[in-house]
């Protein structure tokens, strides 16, 4: 049986639970509207694997359960963990949520114990990334939409061919629209003990992928900068303050214009440096432990 699947996505209950360097409001998909594009999208099953919790889960499940036109749409538990170095870990079929803070070995660990498959999403993006560690995990995603500086999945899809690693490829929704950019099938019964299964022995192939577009990530970030102003003010005047001036003029303009032309230009000129960047640490060796520290002024050097 083929389990058209999606395995990285986030809804509402994301929110509050990323980590003290992020905003608080991480995604504003509601459990109705996620079931309603699945749907839609003709997918068999999702992981809703939200930030450090499994908040979401049972009532994603309820409320799949009280509306029949959601029947042939499967829901499973599933998370993304930060580890201690900041790194994310995704884990697919836990009963018991795994806390933020421990690190990549006991995670792996514990997911283990519970039966569960740990996968490296983005494994190569700036930040965020288990990077050689990748390989410690179950399955590694090979191809994340959000990766749009696109040498990220390359350097991921090349270090999965060098180790043998089973690939998988992952959405990372945090708007609506890009539920479903990414689809994996798994050659499987659509019960969760046939899916981790299949997934552990590589008995899936990815069948769909996309890059979020422009509008859709401009999009999430103006729902985390307008729900988040006080912790940005915060954390610009802790780990920005020689900058603070011209970061706190520009949430000044961005506030009296949200739709301003400017914004798409500063969107491809950071995808720009992005690029820039990611082609120096991915393919030139550079250490990337300057973008943990996001020193705005060795990014720039970095860049250009």
């Amino acid at each position: 049986m083929a389990i058209k699947t999606e395995l990285h996505c986030h809804n509402s209950f994301s929110n509050f639970h990323v980590g003290d360097e992020e905003p608080p409001y991480d995604c504003n998909i509601s459990i109705r509207d996620q079931l309603e594009r699945s749907c839609d999208l003709g997918l068999d099953a999702i992981f809703v694997t939200n930030h450090n919790t499994l908040d979401g889960y049972r009532e994603l499940l309820e409320y799949k359960n009280d509306h029949a036109k959601f029947k042939n749409i499967d829901v499973f538990p599933a998370e993304e963990i930060t580890t201690d170095t900041g790194a994310h870990v995704l884990a697919y079929g836990l009963h018991e949520s795994i806390p933020a803070g421990f690190s990549l070995d006991e995670i792996i660990d514990e997911v283990s114990k519970q039966g569960g498959v740990s996968s490296a999403p983005h494994p190569f993006s700036l930040i965020d990334a288990l990077r050689e560690n990748a390989k410690k995990c179950d399955m590694v995603e090979t191809f994340n939409s959000n990766n749009v500086d696109v040498l990220s999945n390359a350097r991921a899809t090349q270090f999965a061919l060098d180790n043998n690693m089973i690939q998988v490829a992952g959405s990372d929704s945090h708007v609506l629209s890009t539920l479903g950019r990414c689809v994996n099938v798994i050659d499987s019964e659509n019960n969760l003990d046939d899916i981790l299964h299949a997934m552990k022995h590589g008995k899936l192939k990815i069948s769909q992928t996309g890059y979020a577009l422009q509008n859709e990530t401009l999009d999430h970030l103006k729902y985390k900068i307008n729900n988040s102003k006080e912790y940005l003010i915060d954390y610009i005047s802790e780990h920005y303050p020689n900058a603070k001036w011209l970061l706190a003029l520009l949430l000044r303009i961005y506030d009296s214009n949200q739709n301003s032309h400017m914004w798409p230009l500063f969107y491809n000129i950071s995808l720009y440096m992005m690029k820039r960047i990611s082609q120096k640490i991915n393919f030139e060796n550079k250490d990337p432990s300057f973008m943990k520290e996001r020193n705005l002024g060795t990014m720039f050097k970095m860049a250009f």
